[in-house]
């Protein structure tokens, strides 16, 4: 097995994100094209977002406080709280029922409805699917310590994703526990849980519980 679709891991209910969803192979290549289309949504904005910044759509409902940083471009989704502290480093999509929270950092990132980040975490070069939940402390770890492309280890393959930075793909419904490091090249299937204090890496299938990465075991 050396395939992991975007299908397999999202239920995508944004319509404006399909085109951008179905014109790749991997999820992973979606990133390097998160930029160039929220400036194509800025200039024909979906239907019920408007400008909130220059560079930065919102939906209605959403909260943005005063002392959070937006860097543009953005799009954040309907009824999403960007709360105190919060720094988002532009390429930001954010979709509907998201808490962004305090010291938490975003960057060239893709979160889908109902994702928390609640608590000090950092979101870098990754796709959060719907419901996913980052404990506090969690770290997308998006460069490797050589610098060279981040390769995605699936099975006894490894895919080379072309990619100098990135971190994580995660699906659906996952919790990642508290002060776990997602490290470079990881992906996680929908449902599963992983523990507290877990550096995370490879691909990790659905339904499963990761207490450690020697000790990942299928949930009952």
């Amino acid at each position: 097995m050396n395939r992991v679709k975007a299908c397999e891991l999202f239920n995508l209910t944004t319509p404006y994100l399909y085109n951008l969803f179905n014109s790749v192979e991997y999820p992973w290549e979606i990133l390097p094209k998160i930029k160039n289309y929220i400036v194509e949504l800025l200039n024909n904005p979906p239907n019920n977002f408007y400008i909130y910044n220059e560079g930065v759509l919102v939906e209605k409902n959403v909260i943005i406080s005063e002392k959070a940083t937006i860097i543009p471009p953005a799009i954040i989704g309907e009824n999403t709280e960007i709360r105190p502290g919060a720094y988002l480093r532009g390429n930001v999509i954010i979709g509907k029922n998201c808490v962004i929270g305090n010291s938490s950092e975003l960057k060239n990132c893709i979160l889908l409805d109902n994702v928390q980040v609640p608590h000090y975490n950092y979101v870098g070069d990754s796709i959060l699917g719907n419901y996913a939940h980052l404990g506090a402390g969690v770290i997308c770890s998006n460069l490797k310590s050589t610098k060279t492309n981040v390769t995605v280890t699936i099975g006894n393959c490894k895919v080379d994703t072309n990619l100098r930075k990135f971190s994580a793909i995660i699906g659906d419904s996952v919790e990642i526990g508290c002060n776990s490091v997602i490290n470079p090249g990881t992906v996680v299937g929908k449902n599963t849980i992983v523990y507290p204090l877990t550096p995370l890496r490879g691909f990790i299938p659905s339904n499963m519980i990761v207490k450690t990465m020697d000790n990942v075991v299928k949930q009952n």
